[in-house]
This record gives C-alpha cells, structure tokens and sequence, in this order.
C-alpha cells in the first residue's frame, strides 16, 4: 500500500474504496503492475529492463517462486495467483508488452495500440474483477476491453510531455499520419495545427471506448463496480487535454489530487 500511495495514487484509491476482505490481494496485484510500469525509470539501457522483466515473467510462470516469495511485491502476488487463481498467461502477457516501453521505436497503428493497452491495462481490470468475485467477473471481459483502451489512453496524454522528452512515440503512426505528421514531426512539435488534430483524434477515440465500457459495465454485478472506479477520471483528462490542445506535448495534464479524490468518491457512493 505504502508503493500505490506513492507510485500510483489513483490505484491506491481503488483499493480503499474496495470490499476489506479484498484490499490486500487488489493491492498485490497493482503493485506488481507498477512494478512493471517503472522499470524503464529504473533503468538506463534497454537490456537491464529486459533482465528485470524477465525475472518478473518467471516469477509468475512459477520458474523462480523461491526467489519471488523473497521480494515483499512478488511474495503477495504469488499469494494472490494461488488464492483467487489469477490466470498466469495474462500477467505474463502484461509482463512481456512491457518491453515497448523500453525503447523508442513507435507505435506502429491504432490496431497496436488497442492491443499494447489490452494486454496491460485492460487486463489490470479484468483481473481486478476476477479478484472481487470470480464467477461474475468471468463475465465482464468487455467492459474491461474498453475500460483498459479508455484509461490507458488518457494515461498517454496525461505524460505525452515526459514520453516526447524521452523520444517515445505512443502514438500510432496511422493517427499522426491523418493528423498530418509522422513521428519526427509529434517529437518535435513545431506543428501545432497537427498536435491539435492529434489530440481531437486520441480525445474521440478514448470517448468511444469509455461509452462502449459505461454500457458493458451497466448490466454488471455491483460488486465489480470498484475495478472500475479508475473511470471516473477519464473524462476530466479528456477535457483538460482538449483545453490544452498542442500545449499537452509541452506541459503535462494534469487533475489536482482534490479532484481526483472527489471522482472516485462520487463514482463509488453512485455507481
């Protein structure tokens, strides 16, 4: 817990506003992501964030169980895969699309891109769900889907300036291509009429997943509501980008810890 607070605020929340019975195995579980999602801070090179990816793939295939019951984030998850049996297979996907973000090579289309945001992302919610009721979180697959392309998008533009000043590209060359740029031209944003279309292009297509994921989400247990409350954040990001226009390349988006508190309240208290 004391990792969510610091490395992923908004997970933490997740956790709070969860059954009690259940906070300790959701907390494993995006620790473990984060985990993952920083290894590319951690590092300088590529080829070490293999090695620490690697290690964490076959800590959860079960080939280093010894030395993952060592690390106080690999023992909990391990304890989490055994008691609600999380399906290994989706973790090492989680695992191995990591790798993306160790180097700086773009992302190749929309296509890529749904499907790079669907094995972390969405499958972070699709587990959440498993974790909070198994039977009916089987059930919730397309929500997840669309919840985990919604999120992870406007994650990409809340640090669309901190990729472009590391020279990652996360957006998909056939975007910037209708948008009227390429990658070299996204990194360095000199165009701004471009960025302002690559912006509307992203802000519609996470709205067209987010209401594909409300609408999945309406006919779904209760129970499952907190694995979703990340949602509650979306729209807001999607704004203040939109306000933001070009400028989100140059300066990050942003919501105000307040805010933020405030959406998950207000999304947990109505569902």
């Amino acid at each position: 817990m004391s990792l969510l607070r610091e490395g992923d605020r908004e997970r933490y929340l997740t956790v709070l506003f969860s059954p009690e019975d259940r906070r300790a195995v959701l907390a494993a579980l995006y620790a473990f992501n984060l985990e993952t999602a920083r290894v590319r801070n951690l590092v300088s090179e590529p080829m070490p964030g293999e090695i620490r990816l690697q290690w964490w793939r076959e800590v959860v295939s079960g080939e280093r169980e010894g030395e993952g019951r060592q690390h106080p984030v690999g023992a909990a998850l391990l304890d989490a895969i055994e008691a609600h049996g999380l399906p290994a297979k989706a973790l090492t996907n989680l695992v191995e699309a990591r790798i993306f973000d160790l180097y700086n090579d773009p992302m190749p289309d929309r296509a890529s891109l749904e499907g790079y945001l669907g094995e972390t992302a969405s499958a972070l919610f699709q587990l959440s769900t498993l974790i909070l009721d198994a039977e009916t979180g089987a059930k919730a697959t397309e929500a997840a889907g669309h919840a985990g392309v919604a999120y992870g998008i406007s994650g990409l533009l809340r640090l669309a300036a901190l990729h472009r000043h590391r020279g990652q590209v996360y957006v998909p060359s056939d975007i910037l291509a209708a948008a009227g740029t390429d990658s070299a031209g996204w990194l360095k944003g000199d165009d701004r009429a471009a960025l302002e279309r690559v912006t509307s292009i992203l802000v519609a297509l996470a709205r067209e997943h987010l209401d594909k994921a409300e609408a999945a989400l309406a006919p779904l247990d209760r129970r499952l509501r907190p694995a979703f409350l990340p949602l509650a954040v979306v729209e807001p990001v999607l704004q203040r980008a939109e306000k933001n226009g070009a400028a989100h390349v140059l300066d990050p988006v942003t919501l105000s810890p307040i805010r933020i508190h405030w959406r998950f309240l207000r999304r947990a208290m109505t569902g």
